[in-house]
């Protein structure tokens, strides 16, 4: 098997979640196997509300992104995470 790149989109719980600090417990949290690929993005939304995208390497295997969107989805300030694109490397 290979690695898969997955981009995945945190929402922020309301416009004033620190996204810095949100960011930092992202970056904390990425379990083993699964490496951050860049910087975590700031997408603007709407009305000033800004999600963040997250770009990981992850093992192509059964169930891939689903321990990292678990984990993410459990953090403070996270309102629902949801995966953008998934690709073979």
């Amino acid at each position: 098997m290979g690695d898969v790149a997955a981009k995945i989109k945190i929402m922020p719980q309301s416009i004033d979640t620190d996204l810095a600090e949100l960011k930092e417990k992202l970056k904390a949290a990425i379990p083993a196997g699964a490496d951050l690929h860049g910087d975590i993005i700031e997408e603007p939304i709407a009305f000033g509300l800004k999600a963040l995208i997250v770009t990981l390497i992850v093992d192509d295997k059964a169930g891939g992104t689903e321990a990292v969107e678990e984990i993410f989805a459990q953090i403070p300030g996270v309102e629902n995470v949801q995966v953008k694109e998934v690709y073979r490397i």
